[in-house]
């Protein structure tokens, strides 16, 4: 989305900013350790990708590995709570390392693919690292809720640099890093929560990064395309190519509805009923003015894997270049 040369490697920033508190801050326990051995081997497959552009099978290896180390250091999804019944399903062993390796690898990815925009993954990763905070504090998590809050911190002063026009970009090995940490606290703290919707507070929190995820998958398989080639059939490109919304207006457009949907997630977190009602009327309106908004998709507006097109800075229209 630039006619310019950007520095990739802000990702960088963003690991250091995070690992030192954490080492810090945080006593280091097993899963803790899992969570800072597998973000450092995101973050170094991520800078080999950002230097020498990997084959999309080497950097998935990488991030196998990286999810199969945390795995090893005890961070496992071993039950899920079945929404709205107070029941649990319990996995067996294999089956829960399955999905555990299922789980992290669509959250690294679907982070990945929404890194299109100036300081839309940084703003979107930010909020949702700061709803993980208060739900892991709020549910006997304080380790895991001071990594998500040190997250946090390190992705919003990233994002006085990020935010549209951008002078540098977190490249693959700051989004990887960030889908990597908040999957893993999602695992460790939310997901083995008590509470009945347990399983539905990641969703909502990563809400808009799923929806982005399903909606490419979908559009590539009915076109017969692989889902990890390049392509302008995002959420964000959406908004930007086919509205003809500036960067900062479909950006803030989408941090909106991700607080809407955050906002929902701590409200049913901490049942409270009035905010429930309230925040659900507001997410649900703003979904339905998303899915408005996106039902208008370009049928072949790019050739496959010829890349994004791009709106340089300011409001000029939009000029086709070759990257993710």
């Amino acid at each position: 989305m630039h006619t310019e040369a950007t520095p990739l490697l802000g990702g960088l920033a963003i690991y250091i900013a995070w690992l030192v508190p954490v080492l810090l801050l945080v006593h280091v326990t097993r899963p803790v350790w899992g969570i800072v051995a597998g973000g450092t081997i995101v973050v170094a497959v991520g800078v080999f990708d950002d230097l020498f552009e990997l084959e999309p099978i080497v950097k998935f290896t990488g991030q196998l590995l990286a999810i199969g180390v945390a795995v090893y250091f005890g961070l496992r999804i071993t039950r899920v709570a079945i929404p709205f019944v107070d029941e649990f399903l319990q996995f067996p062993d294999v089956l829960s390392v399955l999905v555990t390796m299922v789980w992290m690898a669509a959250i690294i990815n679907m982070v990945n693919f929404i890194d299109g925009l100036d300081g839309l993954a940084a703003g979107v990763c930010g909020i949702a690292a700061v709803t993980f905070s208060v739900i892991s504090i709020s549910t006997g998590f304080p380790a895991l809720g001071i990594i998500a809050a040190v997250l946090a911190g390190a992705t919003f002063a990233f994002l006085r640099f990020n935010f549209h026009p951008a002078s540098i970009f977190m490249g693959d090995a700051g989004s990887m890093l960030l889908g990597f940490v908040l999957g893993a606290i999602s695992i460790q703290s939310v997901m083995k929560g008590t509470a009945a919707v347990a399983l539905l507070l990641p969703l909502l929190v990563l809400g808009v990064p799923f929806i982005d995820l399903f909606l490419i998958v979908w559009r590539r398989w009915r076109r017969g395309v692989p889902f990890y080639a390049p392509g302008a059939d995002h959420v964000h490109h959406d908004l930007v190519l086919v509205h003809g919304f500036s960067q900062r207006k479909s950006v803030l457009l989408l941090y909106s509805w991700c607080l809407l949907l955050n906002g929902l997630a701590v409200a049913m977190q901490q049942d409270a009923t009035w905010a429930i009602v309230v925040l659900g009327i507001g997410a649900a309106v703003a979904t339905a003015h998303m899915a408005r908004l996106l039902s208008r998709y370009r049928t072949g507006c790019a050739p496959d894997g010829a890349g994004d097109q791009a709106r340089p800075a300011g409001d000029a229209p939009p000029v086709p270049r070759d990257g993710k």
